[in-house]
């Protein structure tokens, strides 16, 4: 029999952490939220004006991007991300968890196929094999990747570690992909934001041309504007790369309805060539990051990578709920490590997606 997956679906893991939020929100102060990675500063004024500009388009929207919004994201790829391309690699998608979630799906894998992800990871890149009923594998080195792999899943900078991988790395990832017969995609969507010991200006894309030497075959990049300009209720992502996959997606995309409105479209458009504002929201999580991160040391969390992206990764050395437990006496809701895999379980993640305000609170209690 087919298998049903709403009935089958887990319940959504985040409804564990309520307990513990309860516990924060008795604080004397308060809570003060750390968990999630959603936006709370303003959409840039320049993305507002697109988007109210074309207010008025009555008609739908197109699975393959306007003219202008596919050349505005292979002009970024090869301004921001060293990466060639043309508007026939590209293709937007809403929000890229839709994409991750559903990628295996439309590959058409099946239990004999198997999918590999990190070792610390993003939930997300389980829900296609578990809906697919695929072999699901964690492993950070090629070597490890097993012969039936299908699809490979990267992600750099790393959600919630912050790991960057570097240029020789993705080169021996390709390699092994292709050896494989498997398609690799990199999950960029912090690629904006490195900070220690990484250029803010080039976290290496998979698409680089010193990674593929200008062969794309089999290898997808995806990126979102969620963090780098506060459109995470934009739902602004796309997917880019390998020709005959990126022109299959968008058929795929125009059967199941699945395109981004024209305004929404058109501030895509934009905000993808302003680097400006991208730059000034940086800056504000920079300056977030050197108030929190000492904090959270001082108080005890031992921060191993973190290098880049917009949350800080640490442990206690002790079961991540205790730690969680911690946080939430001082009135500070984290998010628990255990949800990122079993690597991630006596750790926790603290986003930076927070107000001033929030950060240098939550800076003060850790400190006292």
């Amino acid at each position: 029999m087919p298998r049903n997956l709403i009935a089958e679906t887990a319940a959504y893991p985040w409804g564990q952490v309520q307990p513990l939020r309860r516990i924060a929100q008795a604080h004397p102060q308060g809570a003060i939220d750390l968990s999630i990675g959603s936006p709370v500063d303003p959409v840039p004024e320049i993305i507002q004006r697109a988007l109210a500009e074309h207010a008025d388009t009555p008609g739908y929207g197109t699975a393959a991007g306007t003219p202008e919004l596919r050349q505005a994201i292979a002009d970024w790829y090869a301004r921001r991300r060293r990466a060639s391309i043309d508007i026939d690699q590209v293709a937007p998608t809403i929000g890229s968890k839709e994409f991750i979630a559903q990628f295996a799906l439309w590959l058409g894998l099946g239990p004999a196929d198997a999918v590999v992800q990190p070792v610390v990871h993003y939930p997300t890149y389980a829900v296609g094999a578990e809906a697919t009923g695929a072999q699901l594998v964690s492993a950070d080195d090629p070597a490890q990747w097993p012969q039936n792999s299908r699809l490979i899943w990267l992600n750099s900078p790393g959600n919630p570690d912050g790991v960057v991988h570097d240029v020789a790395h993705l080169r021996a990832a390709v390699a092994r992909a292709r050896e494989l017969g498997a398609i690799i995609v990199q999950d960029e969507c912090y690629a904006e934001l490195g900070w220690e010991g990484t250029s803010a200006d080039h976290v290496p894309s998979i698409l680089d041309d010193a990674v593929t030497d200008g062969d794309q075959r089999g290898v997808l990049s995806m990126y979102s504007l969620s963090k780098q300009s506060n459109l995470a209720g934009y739902r602004t992502a796309l997917v880019a790369g390998d020709r005959d996959l990126v022109q299959g997606l968008v058929n795929l995309r125009k059967q199941f309805g699945l395109s981004l409105p024209v305004p929404i479209q058109a501030a895509f458009a934009v905000a993808l060539g302003d680097d400006t504002h991208v730059a000034a929201q940086r800056e504000v999580y920079r300056q977030r990051r050197e108030v929190l991160l000492p904090a959270a040391r001082k108080w005890g969390l031992r921060i191993p990578d973190s290098g880049a992206g917009l949350y800080l990764w640490g442990t206690r050395d002790e079961d991540g709920w205790d730690t969680m437990r911690a946080l939430a006496d001082i009135g500070i809701v984290g998010g628990p490590g255990a949800f990122y895999g079993e690597a991630g379980e006596r750790f926790v993640r603290l986003s930076l997606t927070a107000t001033d305000a929030d950060i240098a609170a939550a800076a003060a209690r850790l400190s006292a």
